[in-house]
């Protein structure tokens, strides 16, 4: 198995057909700088052969901090373009990728930690967690997709709200707004699970969750239904999900239950 060259700030662990990558930036909260942005998206656009689920962790207490603002150079306004762009690319290759990404959210989760765990498919978070976006009180605005992704999540409303007053959301008020999936004691133990649970299904599925799901959710009602039906006909047609199905007929699948 052939695996991408990640900076020192990456840390990678194989665990069969799962990775678990790591920000490895402890003594700087995680921070973000820009070889590690680079890294990640090296690693999500060519992820190792055989992957089928990645957890995203984070070496230390936080998972990041944001952006490393000792990197916060004099740029001109086409210079800060083509960084955030950057961002943008990096975390494009995360969301849109082939493999569904968990994060395991604990302590910061701020600024530009927070835009990175948005692309996340899936977060998981610690009782420590906390969430902020400071750039308000900094004189910035966000720059890696956070206009975008964080409104989806917790309404464009309460983004205001955090950019405005700096309001910091513990890990159950994150939660309660629509910032993680799970709220939970030990996070890698419970991403690891559902990483388990993801990488068992069939590829063709998880396949239309990353790729199908969010487009079909943008599009118009009318495209929506159209490409509905097509990625159902694909997916339904496939090999593996035939073989699924008459396993669940002749009862060889459990049934869902609580």
């Amino acid at each position: 198995m052939t695996t991408p060259l990640l900076p020192p700030s990456l840390r990678l662990e194989l665990l069969g057909d799962i990775a678990v990558l790591r920000l490895a930036r402890a003594e700087k909260r995680n921070a973000l700088d820009d070889a590690t942005v680079l890294g990640l998206e090296t690693f999500f656009g060519a992820p190792p052969q055989g992957i089928k689920a990645v957890v995203l962790d984070a070496v230390g207490d936080h998972f990041s901090a944001g952006l490393d603002l000792s990197e916060l150079t004099e740029r001109d306004a086409f210079e800060g373009m083509e960084h955030s762009m950057m961002w943008h690319r990096a975390f494009e290759r995360l969301e849109r990728g082939r493999v569904p990404v968990v994060a395991v959210l604990k302590g910061a989760v701020v600024g530009g930690g927070l835009e990175l765990a948005a692309a996340a498919h899936i977060r998981v978070a610690e009782p420590s967690a906390f969430y902020a976006l400071p750039e308000g009180q900094r004189g910035l605005f966000v720059g890696g997709g956070g206009s975008v992704r964080v409104p989806r999540l917790i309404g464009a409303h309460r983004m205001a709200d955090m950019m405005l007053t700096g309001r910091v959301l513990d890990a159950d008020e994150g939660h309660a707004a629509g910032l993680s999936h799970y709220r939970v004691e030990n996070g890698l133990e419970h991403a690891l699970e559902l990483a388990g649970k993801i990488a068992a299904n069939s590829p063709m599925t998880n396949f239309a969750v990353l790729q199908a799901l969010p487009r079909i959710a943008e599009a118009n009602p009318a495209e929506g239904y159209l490409m509905e039906a097509l990625m159902a006909a694909v997916a339904g047609g496939s090999s593996e999900a035939k073989e699924r199905m008459q396993a669940f007929l002749e009862k060889r699948a459990g049934k869902v239950g609580r």
